[in-house]
């Protein structure tokens, strides 16, 4: 692999999260009111909000703050919440482990099904096999996480009461308990993500079949799992992971709407509060570890391109 292309991937992302940071906390100072007013609440003194606003240094240049922010960030501090007080990044060590656990637990059923559904209606084109394939993909992009969240609440919980409808297990504290909180929001993210995927895997395909060298390999007689596996799919990946990219990227908002739904102590269910609570700290902190992370997926998706086709350039 080009060592070249990686260390401009890595600058590139570097200055993504920066910019990403930067105008987070634009928009925070902006729009957002007055940190010192919401810490000593709407009954404090001007006289005392003054005197908080100077120990906070919210009257210092903006790119000041911003720098001392980034810092402060860079060396693993993300501050103290306005409301309770507490350092900000053993929350975040605390949530983090959930939304990853339950953004990669979606991926993966998302993958389970889109990769086989998209690549069987591609081979049987005009079938009632990909009639229904097709039928699924468009209820699944119809229906918002929410209600999909409901639906199956409704269905796993209250009709066979065979999963809990809400809240976390640590997987130190059980295993069984865990997975059993996992599932449903799991399921809820992944088949939404699932359908979409599979609409677009089963356009590569049939892009990647109707090609003349698939033709070709057809003609000399080879088998039809061989020229599947080993001909088009492997031509068709480049196609299929800028999908599943753009597909992971969105199913982070998706991860955050789930943990609303099922009260999933994640990153999006602090973002939410951080938000509601007007506690700007935790609000910026919450949006850098999201950005990160989208930042991150899309570095390992180049990396992947260039893994795939070589004669990829960084531009």
């Amino acid at each position: 692999m080009n060592f070249r292309y990686i260390v401009q991937r890595l600058v590139f992302a570097v200055f993504v999260i920066v910019g990403v940071t930067f105008l987070a906390f634009a928009i925070v100072r902006g729009v957002g009111g007055d940190p010192a007013r919401v810490k000593l609440g709407v009954t404090a003194t001007e006289e005392n909000v003054a005197a908080q606003r100077e120990r906070m240094g919210l009257n210092r240049p903006f790119l000041v703050q911003y720098g001392d922010w980034l810092l402060g960030v860079v060396q693993g501090d993300f501050g103290q919440s306005l409301i309770t007080d507490q350092r900000i990044g053993p929350q975040l060590e605390q949530r983090l482990p959930a939304t990853l656990q339950l953004g990669a637990a979606a991926i993966l059923i998302g993958m389970l099904i889109a990769f086989p559904l998209g690549i069987l209606a591609a081979l049987r084109s005009g079938s009632k096999v990909d009639m229904a394939v097709s039928l699924f993909s468009q209820l699944g992009m119809s229906i918002p996480d929410f209600w999909m969240g409901i639906l199956l609440v409704l269905l796993f919980s209250l009709q066979f009461g065979v999963l809990p409808p809400s809240g976390y297990t640590p997987i130190d504290d059980s295993f069984r308990e865990w997975l059993r909180h996992l599932i449903l929001p799991a399921l809820t993210a992944g088949l939404i993500s699932g359908a979409i995927q599979t609409r677009f895997i089963r356009s590569a395909m049939l892009e990647v079949l109707r090609a003349n060298y698939i033709q070709t390999a057809r003609a000399k007689g080879l088998r039809e799992r061989t020229v599947v596996v080993r001909h088009a799919v492997r031509a068709a990946l480049v196609n299929i992971v800028t999908i599943l990219g753009l597909q992971m990227t969105a199913l982070l908002s998706s991860v955050v709407v789930v943990e609303i739904t099922f009260a999933f102590p994640g990153i999006g269910w602090l973002a939410l509060n951080a938000v509601l609570d007007r506690d700007y700290p935790l609000l910026l902190a919450t949006v850098f570890v999201i950005g990160v992370i989208v930042t991150l997926v899309n570095l390992v998706i180049d990396l992947l391109y260039f893994f795939l086709d070589p004669r990829i350039e960084f531009a």
